[in-house]
């Protein structure tokens, strides 16, 4: 898969283990319609590394010694029309890739992915599509969250709140996971408006990408 401009899709790859770095840059250097633009051991690389080479998704490892990947990737997330970022980790539940997630990052991967499955993740968040499955998520809040879980549920209603009925519809069926075109033939909408409906609902949230919308539909216990 290749860019909408036809170019391969661009991927910096972050992590302090440099055999880790040279893996996950043969298998993805392999697929002809990926290319690795730059590799980087710690987070404080990451933003001069981005504005150098322009990725499309940044591979960002979490725990490392210097800058780790969440403060890297809360900072990139916070700049202008800044790549994708996908968190490697080791473990299923983990309290930073949760709050990884909610800073905006795409999903996560663990280290141990085949590599097919890595190279199709790759281009599905290139794509757009948010690689974090509804029950992976359910996991995470449920086992990982920090406390204060009703004041978080009591903030996440009162944003929702702002949404139209539609969009609202729109919103809940993100949160179980659901395709553009699955949310079509549910609603009875075609794919084009789906997506209008979905970009509205980030703007008005004032989010990032479909994954954070479904963490406030879960916050909110909806």
């Amino acid at each position: 898969m290749t860019t909408e401009e036809g170019r391969p899709v661009r991927v910096l790859i972050v992590d302090d283990d440099a055999l880790v770095r040279a893996g996950l840059s043969m298998i993805l250097g392999g697929a002809g319609d990926i290319e690795i633009v730059g590799e980087a051991a710690d987070g404080a690389e990451v933003p001069p590394m981005v504005a150098e080479h322009r990725p499309d998704v940044v591979l960002m490892d979490i725990r490392m010694p210097g800058v780790d990947g969440l403060t890297a990737t809360e900072a990139l997330r916070a700049t202008k029309s800044p790549p994708e970022v996908v968190v490697l980790t080791t473990f299923h539940a983990d309290a930073q890739v949760l709050r990884a997630l909610r800073a905006g990052a795409a999903g996560f991967l663990l280290k141990d992915i085949p590599p097919v499955e890595l190279v199709g993740a790759i281009r599905k968040v290139a794509a757009g599509e948010p690689i974090l499955s509804p029950a992976v998520t359910r996991q995470l809040i449920t086992h990982v969250s920090s406390g204060g879980a009703d004041d978080r549920s009591s903030r996440a209603r009162a944003l929702i709140d702002r949404l139209s009925e539609r969009e609202r519809e729109v919103a809940l069926a993100v949160g179980r996971g659901r395709s553009n075109a699955e949310i079509g033939r549910e609603l009875y909408m075609s794919v084009p408006t789906v997506k209008a409906h979905v970009s509205r609902i980030l703007t008005k949230l004032e989010l990032n990408n479909r994954v954070q919308v479904a963490l406030l539909v879960y916050d909110a216990r909806l």
